[in-house]
Formats: C-alpha cells, sequence, structure tokens
C-alpha cells in the first residue's frame, strides 16, 4: 500500500476507496490526495 506523499515511483496507482487511477510519470512525483474521493492509500 501506498499513502499520500510517498514518491514510490513510476507506474500506475488505484485508490483503496473509489478506484480512480493516478498515473506517475517520474520517479520523483509525489501521489496526491485521490482527485475524486480525496483519500489518500492507494495499490499497484
Amino acid at each position: 500500500m501506498h499513502s499520500t506523499g510517498e514518491k514510490p515511483g513510476t507506474g500506475v496507482y488505484t485508490c483503496t476507496m473509489c478506484a480512480q487511477k493516478v498515473v506517475l510519470d517520474d520517479k520523483s512525483d509525489k501521489l496526491p490526495p485521490c482527485p475524486k474521493c480525496q483519500n489518500t492509500n492507494y495499490s499497484k
């Protein structure tokens, strides 16, 4: 599980609450709060 503010690396992360997908294209990108429900936890 990954949380908002982490830099988990490139890839597609899925919100654990609403299944909204967030794509990080750079290793230095931080996970934002979910744009749909503001949840802070993601699975990859």
